[in-house]
């Protein structure tokens, strides 16, 4: 009978620290392939990064560099990518540097 019940336990457990969060990433995984739509940039599973140029059911072509593409499955994307808070401040710093340095010979005059 205490063997019964051990067995159980070790079951909940199992299911609590194992299949419960696989599940998770798996519905987690299916709404991103889900949401996916043309001029996405993403990254596969082995890390490549694109952008989605066309989708045909479950295939995608994926662009990785100009005029280079790869026809991939959807559940290859590992997730999609942001576009980078980085890249946009430094647009706008150098916006500001050449301001500032035509601020700066106007003074000068």
């Amino acid at each position: 009978m205490g063997s019964v019940i051990f067995l159980a336990a070790m079951l909940i457990v199992a299911w609590f620290f194992v299949i419960r969060p696989q599940q998770r990433r798996v519905r987690a995984h299916q709404a991103v392939v889900s949401t996916l739509r043309e001029g996405d940039d993403v990254m596969t599973t082995s890390g490549i990064l694109g952008t989605i140029k066309k989708m045909d059911g479950d295939v995608l072509q994926l662009e990785v560099a100009p005029g280079i593409e790869l026809r991939v499955v959807k559940g290859a994307i590992a997730r999609q990518m942001e576009p980078e808070a980085g890249a946009q401040d430094a647009d706008h710093d150098e916006k500001d540097a050449g301001t500032g340095a035509e601020a700066a010979s106007a003074a000068e005059e």
